[in-house]
């Protein structure tokens, strides 16, 4: 079977309505979703990403994907963690925490320290409707996490301290008016 060759879409930045909304789940008839889903592997990789949630798209809905292998270096079974999680719920997080650098292709050039849990349960169906339920740890469960984040209308920086915000607010204002230098496709709230 060929692979096909999807859409890439302009990612959705920073200050973007969609981006703060809780996505709504989704069924089986969810039209044209297999396509979708093949827009949206192109739209990550064209934009060099390891997570994308359908918000980021334009799509206020209960998807997102992951490609591990940007990380395979620091965690070689990342190389293989290419996942579709379509309506997912987390079961369960550790209290264990740990502090990791992120940044998100919708708010370009900031990457700050954000605090998670090293270990997560997950039940999700995916991209050809079974539904799974596994356990994820590690930078898997901090990507999951993080696009998890996004279908429920929480950005990463929403989980920096008031003070780090307040430092941000300039370079936050200045993506969403589109003064930011990206090598992909964006679309901005304020031109």
């Amino acid at each position: 079977m060929e692979k096909k060759e999807g859409t890439v879409y302009p990612i959705v930045a920073y200050g973007s309505p969609v981006l703060k909304k809780r996505g709504a789940e989704i069924g089986q008839d969810y039209k044209d979703l297999g396509r979708l889903i093949d827009d949206m592997y192109a739209t990550l990789e064209a934009s060099q990403g390891v997570g994308l949630a359908a918000p980021q798209v334009s799509r206020s809905i209960r998807l997102f994907i992951t490609d591990g292998k940007g990380y395979s270096k620091e965690e070689p079974s990342l190389a293989g963690f290419r996942e579709v999680f379509i309506n997912p719920e987390i079961l369960e997080e550790s209290e264990d925490e740990w502090t990791f650098n992120e940044g998100c292709l919708s708010i370009p050039g900031i990457r700050e320290d954000v605090a998670r849990p090293k270990q997560i349960r997950v039940r999700y169906y995916d991209a050809e409707w079974n539904e799974q339920e596994k356990i994820f740890t590690g930078i898997a469960a901090r990507i999951i996490l993080h696009e998890y984040d996004h279908i429920e209308g929480v950005l990463f920086t929403d989980r920096l301290t008031p003070f780090k915000k307040r430092l941000l607010k300039g370079k936050l204002a200045d993506i969403s008016k589109g003064k930011v230098d990206v090598d992909y496709k964006m679309k901005f709230p304020v031109r």
